[in-house]
């Protein structure tokens, strides 16, 4: 993509008559560096002083900021350039030597480049407002620019602070630092420079290395009276779809403003992308014209023009949103959308190339001289002297005088919710009948009721219906922008409806400052895991980094299960969730298998006792006995597990991981009962808890192996069944795995149009095939277990459907 450069573009004669008059304006109108004023963006400033700037000295100060960020703009180009090429940092603006130079360098250098006059336009539109907009970046990859540009304004977290600052020690250490990949004995990284955002970067919120979970979390972030600028990029946009339906979600009633802003270079890694193939930012336009947005075209090389179109597109919505609450417009609103061209790492040598993703260069100024000639060359038209750029930080660091926070403590990085007011589970007699999804429903009715101060979403694929949350549909309802009469729909429905995980799941993340949960179908709920993964990953960074995450924990709930899906094909039957999710860090990612009504609300509750946890529970929608009291229900949820009955001389310990699987195991239970095979049952609801703990923190929530043993006596023949493949479960049970003693039942990737019995039995996960491993571990004649007409159907001689009827 090429663009045209200052005068290139058409004269238009109303463009310069502010330059015309003013000294300052017609000063900072001839840019400064690599930054250049073209005139459509003169025309815009001009517009912008006329609305906000009316008085000389108002003006004078916003032109002051205009210019401290034209040099802000290139000496942050100049340190990315830096943070991936050079090894030491000159403050005197002299070329580098050879020995200056990494001997390997790494960085994303063009997107970073082409952040640092977005990042800017960010700052200093906040500081032309005098208010602190928060910030989501979703190209984490282009993170150089954020924390090049925060050690210059000194807008860094005490990591970075007690490390960098604007000096030639300083600056030397963070080039240094960036893409160090040291190891310390902890196993931790020695720098606090990340390739992508991480825990330390001042303001972060995502790590942004998922592309495209950016644009489909940011309408659902900010509260009223919170604004979010949200930096997205052209690649990303061939990732989830979703980020179009922004327009269908935003309200202002129950949402702040929110400026989405994509850096559109026109580049992937290796080659232009999709957008740019199918006719650039043009056809961009008609795009997001087609699916309600507000386009707005800007210089993506351009502060002042990022400034301008932040603070009139916030203008711009509001407008539409006080036409709605007069009764002139309606939704869904116009959301204004930026696209800031640009041409991918624009300021440095081998800008627009493909190279330009990483290493613009293309050979390495550690040993090559003409590549070290272009670098030179390069950072001396970005140079800006020390003096200078220190008077330019003083205009932009107004925070003290106009009373606001730093950036690094914008609204959405400091939000923390409060733990909220949790209802008492309903009391269910045992041997009742009720669905666990049913009861679920019922329970985060009367949370949500009790906590009205939270704003509520529910993600929700479809048949919200069908998992049996009927009771919440009716009270939140679907949000949609024209309501279906007689359907549970609403302009302000707190249920995030689409026939896409992706972007359903996101609505819930995104809400760190409400109360959240999400339902799907089992084997749907595995597209949501990057989405989820990005969250506990950074969470948990959080917490090593020793800020506590503020929102409270989310519980995903998987139903319509692998066993109770047989009505649909192989597909609709698939655990790959949970089984990735056993493999993440149980401190941040429960994975929970209730049995009944009560071990379902306990679960669902010690999620929100929580705060930085996303909690995936695999919960039936039909109707199951309720097995556990309230008190059973209380130490399933604390342990994680329970012994259901005990047996002082067991044989043989049978461990239920599943609703199913319990119904399974206690028919199994039964038949030993009767063949005086002395056997004890439990109950495994987060098979995390039991893990050998992979580090400290992890350690912190799983159970001391004096625990374990105090609830597990040590018996060695011990049969499993899981809801799950067992072979992911054998690994997280591994102190409980008593080698050739076990064995370890579960999803065998068999299925079809099944019922639950037949899914069981073409997965050999039956009671019957329950006492064919104990007959194996515990040296047990199967003869006095199962009769031969059963064992024929065991061993698929006979009719499986004997084995329909049990003890």
């Amino acid at each position: 993509m090429a663009l045209p450069r200052g005068n290139d573009i058409p004269h238009r004669s109303a463009q310069h008559p502010a330059g015309e008059r003013d000294p300052d304006f017609t000063a900072w109108a001839k840019g400064y560096g690599q930054v250049v004023h073209s005139p459509v963006t003169q025309a815009a400033i001009a517009g912008l002083l006329e609305r906000h700037a009316s008085s000389a000295a108002a003006r004078k100060r916003w032109l002051a900021k205009l210019h401290a960020a034209d040099r802000l703009t290139n000496m942050g180009m100049w340190l990315v350039a830096h943070m991936t090429y050079a090894q030491r940092v000159r403050l005197d603006g002299a070329a580098l030597a050879q020995a200056d130079f990494k001997p390997t360098p790494e960085g994303h250098t063009g997107g970073a480049l082409n952040m640092v006059p977005a990042y800017v336009g960010y700052l200093l539109a906040n500081s032309l407002t005098e208010m602190t907009r928060s910030w989501l970046m979703g190209q984490g990859h282009c993170v150089a620019a954020i924390d090049a540009t925060n050690v210059l304004v000194d807008n860094m977290t005490p990591a970075h602070a007690e490390r960098y600052g604007l000096d030639e020690a300083g600056l030397t250490r963070l080039v240094n630092d960036f893409y160090h990949c040291g190891v310390g004995p902890s196993g931790q990284p020695l720098s606090p420079l990340g390739s992508h955002v991480n825990a330390h970067t001042a303001g972060g919120l995502s790590e942004g290395g998922y592309l495209g979970f950016a644009g489909l979390q940011y309408g659902h972030m900010p509260l009223p009276g919170q604004r979010l600028v949200a930096f997205l990029s052209d690649g990303a946009f061939e990732e989830q779809r979703g980020s179009d339906w922004m327009p269908r979600w935003w309200r202002a009633e129950d949402s702040g403003p929110v400026v989405p802003i994509m850096i559109a270079n026109g580049r992937r890694i290796d080659q232009r992308t999709t957008m740019s193939q199918a006719g650039g930012t043009h056809w961009f336009e008609e795009h997001l014209i087609l699916n309600g947005f507000a386009p707005l075209t800007i210089d993506g090389r351009d502060p002042a023009a990022f400034a301008w179109a932040i603070i009139s597109a916030e203008e711009e919505l509001a407008a539409q949103a006080e036409a709605v609450r007069e009764g002139h417009g309606h939704y869904p609103l116009r959301l204004p959308y930026v696209i800031a061209e640009t041409v991918k790492g624009y300021g440095f040598p081998g800008a627009g190339t493909n190279a330009a993703h990483n290493l613009p260069l293309g050979q390495n100024p550690a040993d090559d001289a003409a590549a070290r000639k272009r670098f030179n060359a390069g950072a001396a038209a970005l140079f800006v002297p020390t003096d200078e750029l220190r008077a330019a930080l003083a205009e932009l660091n107004d925070h003290a005088l106009s009373g606001r926070p730093k950036e690094r403590e914008h609204p959405l990085a400091v939000a923390s919710v409060a733990l909220p007011v949790l209802p008492t589970p309903g009391d269910y007699a045992i041997g009742e009948t009720l669905s666990p999804m049913a009861a679920i429903d019922s329970l985060f009715c009367q949370l949500v009721e009790a906590n009205p101060q939270l704003r509520v979403r529910v993600g929700n694929p479809d048949e919200m219906r069908s998992n049996r949350l009927n009771r919440t549909l009716d009270r939140l309802k679907h949000r949609v922008t024209d309501p279906e009469p007689e359907v549970a729909e609403a302009l302000d429905g707190a249920v995030i409806t689409a026939l896409n995980e992706e972007a359903v799941v996101s609505a819930a993340l995104a809400n760190k400052q409400g109360l959240n949960l999400v339902a799907s179908y089992e084997a749907f709920a595995v597209k949501m895991l990057g989405a989820m993964r990005q969250e506990i990953l950074f969470a948990r960074h959080q917490r090593e980094a020793g800020s506590e995450p503020g929102w409270l924990s989310v519980p995903v709930l998987a139903s319509s299960h692998t066993w109770e899906n047989g009505k649909n094909e192989q597909s609709h039957q698939d655990p790959t969730l949970c089984e990735a999710w056993l493999g993440e860090m149980d401190d941040v990612a429960p994975t929970l298998f209730p049995v009944d009504a009560p071990s379902a609300c306990q679960a669902l509750l010690s999620l929100y006792r929580s705060r930085g946890r996303v909690g995936v529970m695999v919960v039936p929608k039909n109707a199951l006995p309720v097995v556990l009291d309230a008190a059973q229900a209380q130490a399933l949820a604390d342990d994680g597990i329970l012994c259901l009955t005990a047996s002082g001389q067991a044989a043989v310990q049978l461990f239920a991981v599943g609703a199913y699987q319990l119904v399974e195991m206690q028919k199994a239970l039964q038949r030993l009962q009767r063949a005086n095979v002395a056997a004890s049952l439990f109950v495994i609801q987060e098979p995390g808890k039991l893990r050998l703990a992979r580090d400290e923190r992890e350690a912190e929530v799983t159970l001391s192996q004096c625990r374990l043993s105090a609830l597990v006596p040590s018996v060695g023949p011990r049969v499993f069944l899981s809801h799950c493949r067992p072979e992911a479960l054998i690994g997280v049970l591994r102190a409980l795995d008593s080698g050739e003693q076990s064995r370890f039942l579960g999803y065998r990737n068999r299925g079809g149009t099944l019922d639950t019995f037949g899914m069981l039995f073409a997965n050999r996960a039956t009671w019957a095939h329950v006492l064919e491993a104990v007959s194996e571990v515990a040296g047990v004649d199967l003869d006095s277990l199962l009769d031969e007409a059963e064992q024929q159907a065991l061993c698929g001689e006979g009719d499986p459907n004997l084995l329909r009827r049990h003890a």
